[in-house]
């Protein structure tokens, strides 16, 4: 008999993650883990589902921390020996005016994502399913740039560490005198962050394609919903603006 199921999703204490986690209770045959960074938070959103008569588990998980993320993969690797499904979902975006504060937001969305992927995409069995918790905002952000920079975002060759480069430097022209996107600093971020892991996930889809294991890296964007992201401004229920 073979090792049981196990699924993942990071940021997964309300919003889009717990919607997720949700779903993902009702129809995958295997474990549900729902992750936070506050573990009170996470086991009361854990709480809520259970009267729904479901059943997650929780593991505590900040995706900004690099010890948190391999004590999470220490504990996979030795509960469940690998890994079927894992839903980045983890992100934030504020009208953040300062730079500090718009590292954090390509930081939590961008470089967490590359973390957690070196970290655990080795325990990825075969024919699992990787999902990266997107925004329109990373192809908006594509739109309004200049060619060349498209064009270097776009290479067909591009390494992970290449492209982690090109959203730090894409980033700081923020501070370049001619550079106005008229945006707050987190939201000029949340884009760029965006742009960066959509991109990501085509790099991460060509790595894992060569090694046979039939696994699946995309990315996907849920629309204007009513969460704490959106300030409550979207639709309900998972729904998305058409």
């Amino acid at each position: 008999m073979g090792a049981r199921k196990v699924a993942v999703v990071t940021g997964s204490n309300k919003g889009v993650g717990f919607g997720i986690v949700r779903g993902l209770c009702q129809k995958f045959h295997g474990d549900v883990y729902l992750t936070s960074r506050d573990e009170r938070r996470g086991r009361d959103a854990v709480r809520e589902l259970e009267k729904e008569g479901l059943s997650p588990k929780f593991h505590q998980l900040d995706v900004t921390d690099k010890r948190s993320i391999y004590t999470i993969k220490n504990f996979l690797e030795k509960t469940y020996g690998g890994l079927d499904i894992l839903v980045n979902n983890a992100g934030i975006m504020k009208s953040f005016h300062t730079k500090e504060e718009g590292n954090k937001v390509i930081e939590t969305n961008y470089v967490s994502v590359v973390n957690i992927s070196e970290a655990l995409f080795p325990l990825l069995r075969p024919n699992a399913r990787v999902v990266n918790v997107s925004s329109r905002m990373g192809n908006i952000t594509a739109f309004n740039m200049k060619e060349d920079t498209k064009m270097k975002f776009a290479s067909p060759n591009l390494t992970v560490k290449e492209l982690t480069n090109l959203v730090w430097e894409y980033y700081n022209l923020f501070d370049c005198p001619n550079f106005n996107p008229k945006l707050y600093i987190g939201q000029f971020a949340y884009g760029v962050s965006k742009l960066g892991l959509n991109r990501l996930t085509s790099i991460l889809q060509r790595n894992v394609s060569a090694d046979q294991r039939h696994i699946l890296v995309n990315s996907c964007c849920p629309g204007y919903v009513d969460t704490d992201m959106s300030d409550h401004k979207g639709l309900p229920d998972g729904r998305s603006r058409s």
